[in-house]
């Protein structure tokens, strides 16, 4: 009889978790529909920081001739993807929280959505601001035998990966608190490596920027400023030490 219920049990949850995938696919595929109608201005759109920086003459081509039909349809996919990605956390988060504590829902579900904001503000931060800069300098330090025709394709791959490394790379407070909240690190302990942060913080954007110093400083400066946003976030959820009882007084002896 218990195996029988436990069997049921696992066959429930799933139902469930097919349920909740369908409905993650389903958020994809109407959200890829709508896109596509409209994934030629979109390209145009994300190509306008590379064809701001592009010297006079100079142009965006297709190396393949499918390339100009298939770039843009890639690109609605993966906005697709990016917009779906609430849907399915949140999916995932209504498929796990029955099995959770109160205080463990308390805390996830800020740190859910906090990681969603920053992901999207990480990635707005790439295409705002990091990839302009980023193409400037390359525009400025081409050869000047060399002229700039960049691959449609080849400039959306670029983009996805810079746009993901930024995004990621603001998940930072995020990330913070949970190791505090694990016990593996304390907020003064992240205090007092400040220094060491702020190196890993450079090495981690040199690697995703060309290495110039205003892009790498343009991805460093929100990086530290987000470092110093987690140690707050962290001691404001740090497990508190218990207190030791009170000693006796003379009176009370």
């Amino acid at each position: 009889m218990n195996d029988a219920s436990a069997t049921a049990g696992w066959l429930s949850h799933l139902v469930e978790l097919r349920a909740r995938l369908v409905k993650v696919a389903v958020t994809v595929i109407v959200l890829f529909a709508a896109l596509a109608v409209f994934s030629g201005e979109l390209y145009t759109l994300l190509a306008e920081p590379m064809v701001a920086a592009l010297p006079a003459g100079s142009q965006m081509i297709a190396t393949d001739p499918l390339t100009p039909f298939s770039t843009p349809l890639r690109l609605a996919l993966y906005l697709a993807l990016l917009l779906a990605a609430p849907v399915l956390l949140y999916q995932g988060w209504a498929f796990v929280a029955p099995g959770l504590y109160r205080h463990e829902k308390r805390l996830a579900a800020p740190l859910l959505a906090s990681s969603m904001l920053l992901f999207y503000a990480g990635c707005a931060f790439a295409y705002f601001v990091l990839l302009p800069a980023m193409f400037k300098f390359l525009a400025m330090a081409r050869p000047e035998s060399v002229t700039m025709m960049p691959d449609i394709a080849r400039y959306l791959d670029f983009v996805a990966v810079i746009a993901l490394a930024s995004g990621f790379s603001f998940e930072v407070p995020v990330a913070i608190t949970i190791l505090v909240l694990l016990g593996w690190v304390t907020p003064t302990q992240l205090r007092t490596a400040r220094g060491y942060a702020l190196i890993a913080i450079a090495v981690i954007a040199m690697i995703i920027t060309p290495g110039d110093g205003v892009s790498m400083i343009l991805m460093m400066i929100p990086m530290y400023l987000l470092y110093e946003a987690g140690i707050l976030a962290a001691a404001a959820v740090a497990p508190k030490p218990a207190t030791p009882p009170d000693a006796p007084t003379d009176s009370a002896r």
